[in-house]
């Protein structure tokens, strides 16, 4: 889109010529001057958004900047392009040989005379220097979703009734009604919670696979998933589940299930013979609910009342039920005319919460345009296109910033499940996030908390200190966002036909500035594409496959201009040599078979975001990431060994995530070269790091910007266990999180980590802490820990008190098979609100544990999960 484009190049223009001076000097005038022409057309563009989609003057003028603008990027991008990679011709084929910066220079001062003349012409305000928009905080919101109290109640009843038949209830309705916000609210009710302490959500696309669907069973199940069950066969692995749910109580929610047949796919791994469990699904499509609710009929989900709809307008729109005076008459026109639709509300009510203004006439006034947009829709009969007009009403009152941010999510696939870290880290190399006051990251996450706030964006896992860990889009605001985004080729999502065609075609891609593929990865690129405005390519394809050579050379042949390259699902043999030449590249994601990351990455001068899968258990890393100035997360599965730094002056200053590294990588050099870090990893003979002095845990210590540890122990012989854990004094000063892996420690030395002054976060892995007892002293114990993670041990008696824990909020227990009981006094933690046991003994030896806390429920959230189920 022009507006992003625009945006972009203006915060990087500057950077550019200072950067690449001796380039491009001969066009700087030419560049400082477009400098001030894009800030007009940046100022043209945030002032008709309301306008361009009615005056046919105004849409042809955007188009007109849109195209200019697009040009301008490309053309900077080869002239940097040019000096790195001299057979340049192999790309620029497909621009024009007279596309250079002057003549492109003479046009946008002719285009940017006629923006003026025509701002006059339709009476735009003068132009004024925009301040930084940032934002505004959300009133808060109730806990409870609003509505269908009668509808929950007769859901809650079905599901609390103990019949003698596999009982399959179906929630049935048109989009944007709430099935799933009400299906959620019913699978987190405590009631239900403890009737069924295995519950598993499943979203279903339009194009599942019973394998994918089986094996995210398993996974609930089992916490993972290994290479022998990824191997097996369909109708095998809908047996294991058939297997595992046959045992006991379970509660199964299939969210947005698309027809009759997709329904009988997943009825095969559904235990028919349990009438113990439970299954809820819903679906747009009656012949669905027909189909699966037998004996019984399945529900009709209405659409909202007026009553319903006014309390749900007031929580969206105020944060609370209480409505100032003024603003009542106008409020309930609104509500009634967003047609009992309830996503139609929280998108309306999402605008007018964001209003920053606390006078109530100018509130008022805000409230009666929106009123009017909206009853203008009323004439539209097709509530799928009412629906759209909503979220096109949404999106024009969205903050300049956050349009780029907000399209870009329709880059992935339906249902989704979107890892927070990696969409900001996208939209960071994008260029979507200016540099500002805080850093990158931070800006990014309240960006994204904005598009949540504002109903746009779904929050669906958390993290430990309660940031969103992933997040999810509505398959409707979806569609909106792929459709905004492909009018302008801003994104677009290449489809495979089961006729051998991808569709739009291969040969249509050349105007296109994003590609995001999610099946048939090999064959695009075997298709040999040819993308020269792309930035960025992602691929979801859930199907590993091999990268040879030749398809390796087509992928950097294909697209020489990117920004964003996201293939994991690739697995290549080796790494074409033109890779390094992609100069512009800000974000890798690799995977490859090599046990060596090749000095040429040096040549990705711009690179921020390094993620490199391998199947080694090492990475000799003979890029000097210490030179790497702006690179900021350097992330390997394997134990990756660093270059030593050359020069005093190799520091990578932007650096916040490096692991995982090897314990030789662990210098006294590494504080010097990474004094910002925030998150750290280590992976190999931990003994060495902890009881050695060249390559010592002390000189992590003086690290005052980590937070984040994670220590992975790979020792092999007896001689090289870990005996001991360093003192806590030698541990980094501001740690809130530790994770430890395959230590196999005495939990005797688990206290040094109770000693941790700000420790919240604690995840013991793989028998990080062996033996049979674990006996927290009186006055021990973990002060500040809010999160508890064990998994895999052999541990047997866990002695502690709620005095030992005073803040723990939530307990995970996985594959802890010899634990006969949890300490009954934890129940009395008033800040516990989570216990999780996945793969654990069975659940009638926690008990007196679980009686506990189902009491404790009576007065206070409390989350319990059991898997796999049991009676």
């Amino acid at each position: 889109m022009a507006d992003a484009a625009t945006e972009f190049l203006l915060n990087n223009l500057a950077d550019l010529v200072k950067e690449h001076y001796n380039k491009i000097k001969d066009a700087k005038g030419n560049i400082e001057k477009l400098q001030r022409d894009l800030g007009l057309f940046q100022a043209f563009l945030r002032d008709t958004v309301k306008r361009r989609k009615e005056e046919d003057v105004v849409k042809n003028m955007v188009k007109e900047i849109h195209d200019i603008v697009y040009e301008i990027e490309d053309i900077i991008d080869v002239y940097v392009t040019k000096t790195v990679d001299t057979n340049h011709k192999r790309f620029l084929r497909f621009f024009k040989k007279s596309a250079d910066l002057h003549n492109v220079a003479t046009r946008v001062e002719g285009i940017s005379g006629r923006v003026a003349d025509l701002r006059a012409e339709i009476k735009l305000p003068s132009i004024t220097q925009d301040a930084d928009e940032k934002p505004e905080p959300r009133p808060p919101r109730l806990k409870d979703v609003v509505g269908f109290e009668d509808v929950m109640k007769d859901l809650k009843d079905r599901l609390m009734e103990d019949t003698n038949y596999f009982d399959v209830i179906s929630l049935i309705g048109m989009f944007g009604l709430g099935k799933t916000t009400l299906a959620w609210k019913v699978y987190n009710d405590p009631d239900i919670s403890f009737k069924f302490t295995t519950r598993i959500w499943l979203t279903v696309s339009q194009k599942f696979t019973q394998r994918e669907l089986f094996l995210n069973i398993l996974k609930h199940l089992n916490g993972t998933v290994d290479e022998r069950t990824l191997s097996r066969e369909v109708h095998e692995l809908a047996e294991i589940v058939t297997e595992y749910l046959r045992r006991g109580r379970f509660l199964i929610v299939i969210d947005d299930v698309w027809t009759a047949e997709d329904w009988r796919k997943l009825s095969e791994a559904l235990p028919s013979d349990n009438a113990s469990g439970k299954v809820l699904i819903t679906s747009r499509h009656e012949e669905v609910g027909k189909d699966a609710s037998k004996p019984r009929r399945h529900y009709n989900l209405r659409n909202f009342r007026f009553e319903e709809s006014w309390e749900l307008f007031r929580l969206e729109a105020l944060g609370t039920l209480v409505c100032p005076t003024d603003l009542v008459d106008v409020g309930k026109i609104i509500a009634e005319n967003c047609d009992g639709l309830p996503l139609a509300i929280v998108v309306i009510g999402g605008i007018l919460a964001k209003s920053a203004s606390t006078n109530i006439y100018t509130k008022k006034k805000e409230w009666e345009k929106v009123s009017k947009d909206v009853i203008s829709y009323l004439s539209e009969k097709d509530q799928s296109r009412r629906m759209q007009k909503f979220i096109s009403l949404s999106y024009d009152n969205l903050p300049y910033h956050l349009r780029a941010c907000f399209l870009y999510l329709g880059l992935f696939p339906e249902d989704y499940e979107i890892p927070v870290s990696r969409l900001i880290r996208m939209w960071i190399a994008e260029g979507f996030i200016p540099q500002k006051v805080d850093t990158l990251e931070e800006t990014g996450e309240g960006y994204l908390q904005d598009l949540i706030s504002r109903n746009l964006v779904k929050s669906v896992k958390f993290k430990p200190d309660g940031k969103v860990k992933t997040c999810q889009i509505h398959d409707t605001l979806r569609d909106f966002c792929r459709t905004e985004a492909e009018a302008e080729n801003f994104l677009q999502e290449i489809k495979y036909q089961s006729e051998g065609e991808f569709v739009p075609s291969v040969s249509q891609i050349k105007t296109f500035r994003r590609l995001s593929i999610h099946s048939n990865c090999l064959e695009f690129i075997q298709s040999k594409p040819f993308g020269p405005r792309v930035r960025s390519f992602v691929c979801f394809s859930k199907d590993k496959c091999v990268v040879s050579a030749e398809n390796s050379t087509k992928i950097t042949a294909a697209f020489t201009l990117l920004r964003v390259l996201d293939v994991l699902p690739f697995k290549y043999d080796t790494i074409d040599s033109d890779l390094y030449k992609l100069i512009h590249m800000r974000y890798i994601a690799l995977s490859f078979k090599l046990s060596i990351l090749p000095s040429d990455f040096n040549q990705l001068s711009n690179i921020q975001t390094l993620i490199i899968a391998t199947e080694s258990d090492t990475l000799d890393v003979k890029a000097d990431i210490w030179k790497m100035k702006h690179l900021r997360h350097f992330k390997t599965n394997a134990s990756a060994t660093l270059k030593p730094p050359k020069s005093e002056k190799d520091c990578a200053h932007e650096l916040q995530t490096l692991g995982l590294i090897s314990v030789e990588s662990c210098t006294e050099e590494l504080p010097k070269r990474a004094p910002n870090l925030k998150k750290l990893g280590i992976r190999g003979k931990l003994s060495l790091l902890f009881e050695t002095r060249n390559v010592s845990f002390d000189n992590l210590g003086c690290m005052k910007h980590l937070g984040k540890m994670k220590l992975v122990n790979d020792a092999t012989q007896e001689a090289e266990r870990l005996h001991c854990l360093p003192r806590y004094d030698r541990f980094p000063s501001g740690l809130t999180s530790l994770t430890l892996c395959a230590t196999s420690l005495s939990w005797d030395h688990i206290s040094t980590l109770g000693s941790l002054k700000k420790i919240e976060v604690l995840k013991l892995k793989n028998r990080a802490f062996t033996g049979d007892i674990w006996k927290v002293e009186e006055d021990g114990g973990f002060p500040t820990l809010q999160f508890l993670h064990i998994e895999e041990t052999d541990l047997v008696f866990w002695k502690a008190s709620s005095r030992n824990f005073p803040k723990l909020r939530s307990l995970v227990l996985k594959n802890c098979d010899k634990l006969r009981e949890i300490p009954i006094e934890l129940a009395d933690i008033p800040s516990l609100q989570m216990l999780e046991l996945s793969t654990c003994i069975l659940a009638n030896k926690f008990g007196k544990m679980i009686a506990a806390a189902k009491t404790k429920t009576k007065d206070s959230e409390f989350k319990l999960a059991i898997y796999p189920p049991v009676e």
